[in-house]
């Protein structure tokens, strides 16, 4: 096994983790620069930080998840690890894509496309079959979370906003103001820390599958794939790196193109948007942030009226979620077909 293949992919793993933060910059810090209640770049270095934070904190269920979305006992140790670097590389150029266009899609569901994308393609060279080559389990149940994490952001965005309105509806409205221009500073840390929590993850399960194909990673005896303190680090770090550089395109997008944000109304969409995905974290579910945060505030302006929410800008991301999955799998599966040629 050449250790500078591990070494390459690994860098490729983190390079996709700070395009991961780059990418989703906009999630974490939209709704608190479109609020003016943080410069954006005081509200990179805030997001960044918990970011940062965030996986050194929480478990690693999702990492778990994502190391196991490919059968790896069907495949030899140097082919995991080619299946590993052209699902990242597929992952990152739907990234890139993207975010040239503006569109906030989600970095969870382009990897998890790519590596199936990947791995079937693998299957495909190696064996003709492509049969029990994926954990459609697991498959299914992100799958599913694709529609469930923005309706449930939507719908928790929407109550919030309603309670504190009838909390506050007696309350001078520049009281409000100023009250929720400082919340907001917590609500976008809990957002952050969702975000790092499920995000992060992401990227550690790769580098887990990584280690253990190569021999240098054992299992743990109840089947988990154990996750090293140092790739915790490097991982949350380089996502924390990533959000500090921001993805200006997306937050214009996220911030301004969907619906008009007072602090009140950005309180709301993030503690919905933490709420959910760090809820999703804990049971192992890697979410797209970008879909929970989205939904959230939309959710967030129909409580105003249904026209307050740019539905062209919003059916335009949608159909952008639409497409993650199966375009990150075809350039994964592209990428490898190369991979497997020039060998």
């Amino acid at each position: 096994m050449s250790l500078a293949l591990v070494i390459t992919i690994i860098v490729v793993a983190l390079i996709f983790d700070f395009l991961n933060g780059f990418h989703d910059a906009a999630n974490s810090i939209a709704t608190i620069v479109a609020t003016k209640v943080l410069s954006p770049f005081q509200a990179v270095l805030w997001a960044a930080f918990f970011n940062f934070l965030a996986p050194l904190v929480f478990g690693v269920h999702v990492a778990d998840t994502v190391g196991k979305v490919v059968n790896a006992s069907l495949f030899s140790s140097h082919t995991m690890l080619l299946i590993a670097l052209a699902g990242l590389a597929g992952a990152i150029f739907w990234n890139i894509i993207t975010w040239y266009f503006g569109l906030p899609t989600s970095s969870s569901h382009a990897l998890i496309g790519g590596l199936a994308g990947a791995g079937l393609t693998a299957a495909h060279f190696l064996t003709g079959s492509m049969k029990n080559v994926l954990s459609w389990e697991k498959i299914d149940l992100i799958v599913i979370f694709i529609v469930l994490s923005p309706l449930l952001g939507m719908i928790m965005g929407y109550i919030i906003q309603v309670i504190v309105y009838w909390i506050f509806h007696k309350t001078a409205p520049s009281k409000v103001d100023n009250l929720f221009r400082r919340l907001q500073l917590l609500s976008a840390a809990a957002y952050s820390i969702g975000h790092g929590t499920n995000d992060a993850q992401k990227t550690m399960g790769v580098i887990a599958i990584i280690l253990l194909t190569s021999g240098h990673l054992q299992p743990m005896a109840n089947g988990s794939i154990p996750v090293p303190i140092w790739v915790k680090l490097i991982c949350a770090m380089a996502i924390a790196l990533g959000t500090m550089s921001g993805g200006w395109r997306i937050v214009k997008t996220m911030g301004l193109g969907i619906t008009k944000l007072r602090p009140v109304g950005g309180f709301c969409a993030e503690t919905a948007g933490a709420a959910t995905i760090i809820g999703a974290s804990l049971a192992g579910i890697p979410v797209s942030t970008t879909h929970t945060i989205t939904g959230a505030i939309v959710g967030v302006g129909a409580t105003h009226r249904l026209s307050a929410v740019k539905w062209g800008v919003a059916g335009r991301i949608v159909w952008a979620w639409v497409l993650t999955m199966p375009l990150s799998a075809i350039m994964a599966a592209i990428v490898y077909t190369i991979i497997h040629f020039c060998q």
